[in-house]
């Protein structure tokens, strides 16, 4: 989907007022789509209507860097934040009285809704609300899911204007809300938003006018090549327009400066996202990688069993958790393709390397 229409539906609901269908939204798409980018955009929205914008990202103390940044936020705008706090709890057991002191602060065992809804009571006065954004959202675990979706779900019965966008992998997303469970119940009526590659045509179109404005020029055909290149791939935009700008600096983009741009960007996005992606998986995670890149398209998954030795029921256990850390996806007919591009390449390139992590 085009980033552009998200947008504009966001602001059309921050208009509409609370229970407004895309102040509840769940964005998905592939590593380097610019999931991470729409959420930070779409805070830029609701912060241009006056809205508190709390971006956090899923894992251990999430809630409470919530609750401290609406505190935070409270404090910002001129009413006191609770601070730390003191609660005594006396228990009488067979040895005696025992006292035991809770401390309140930035790690707190407080709901975190507590402390947005707080920041609401200021802001509803002043027709504004709270705007929360949570990237990597597959990476929540049973009981932060149930705290996140069923307090945002009280909020939001309440009446209050309370925005909460969430980002993750399409397949981890999807298993995370699979079920009948009340909480995945609530986020899976959630706005769907799939962001996609760009189109080619769009990409030559940009990098022609962005070079112009930088007084340079390139041809068309050279654009295109650019374009080409990218795959549509959002974080490939950025490192072919970079890395290409970089090769001369000044006057016309010439055949070799997209030549040397493109192989510096398709270095670039070996380091900063193939190989942080393939050190986080298993060794056979990564064979199993290895295996799929011999084939020129896509790959069927018998064919993949067949290299590694394994029967099919065993590949496909790998196959389920490259899906779910969307390094691969379906090609249809069963078949499956990398998710990124290039990654075939790299894999091609560093098979020996990725192959003697596996024997070590």
């Amino acid at each position: 989907m085009g980033r552009q229409p998200i947008l504009e539906d966001f602001q059309e609901s921050l208009d509409d007022g609370p229970g407004a269908p895309n102040l509840l939204q769940l964005i998905t798409g592939a590593r380097g789509v610019g999931k991470t980018v729409m959420l930070n955009e779409l805070g830029l929205v609701a912060q241009a209507n006056g809205w508190v914008v709390i971006h956090v990202t899923a894992g251990a103390g999430m809630l409470d860097r919530i609750a401290y940044k609406a505190r935070l936020a409270k404090s910002n705008l001129g009413s006191p934040a609770a601070g730390k706090t003191t609660t005594i709890l006396n228990l009488t057991t067979p040895l005696g009285g025992v006292s035991r002191e809770f401390v309140r602060g930035e790690e707190s065992s407080f709901s975190w809704a507590e402390d947005v809804s707080e920041l609401l009571d200021i802001l509803v006065p002043r027709e504004t609300g709270v705007c929360i954004t949570v990237d990597e959202i597959h990476s929540l675990d049973d009981e932060q899911m149930h705290a996140l979706a069923g307090e945002s779900q009280m909020l939001i019965r309440q009446g209050y204007p309370i925005a909460m966008i969430m980002a993750g992998l399409p397949k981890a997303v999807e298993d995370l809300l699979a079920g009948d469970r009340s909480p995945t119940t609530f986020l899976r009526r959630a706005e769907r938003q799939v962001l996609k590659d760009v189109p080619v045509s769009d990409v030559a179109e940009s990098f022609e006018e962005i070079i112009s404005n930088g007084g340079r020029s390139i041809t068309e055909e050279l654009a295109y090549e650019c374009a080409r290149a990218t795959n549509g791939y959002p974080f490939m935009i950025q490192l072919v327009g970079y890395h290409t700008w970089r090769q001369g600096r000044s006057g016309p983009v010439t055949r070799q400066h997209v030549g040397d741009g493109i192989l510096a960007a398709q270095a670039r996005l070996g380091a900063l996202v193939h190989e942080p992606a393939l050190v986080d998986l298993s060794e056979v995670d990564r064979t199993f990688l290895v295996k799929m890149a011999e084939d020129e398209g896509s790959s069927r998954l018998s064919d993949i069993a067949k290299r590694l030795g394994k029967t099919s029921q065993y590949a496909s256990v790998y196959r389920d958790r490259l899906l779910k850390a969307g390094m691969i996806r379906s090609a249809g007919f069963g078949k499956m393709s990398f998710a990124t591009p290039y990654l075939r390449e790299y894999l091609r390139d560093h098979a020996a390397h990725l192959m003697a992590q596996e024997e070590d």
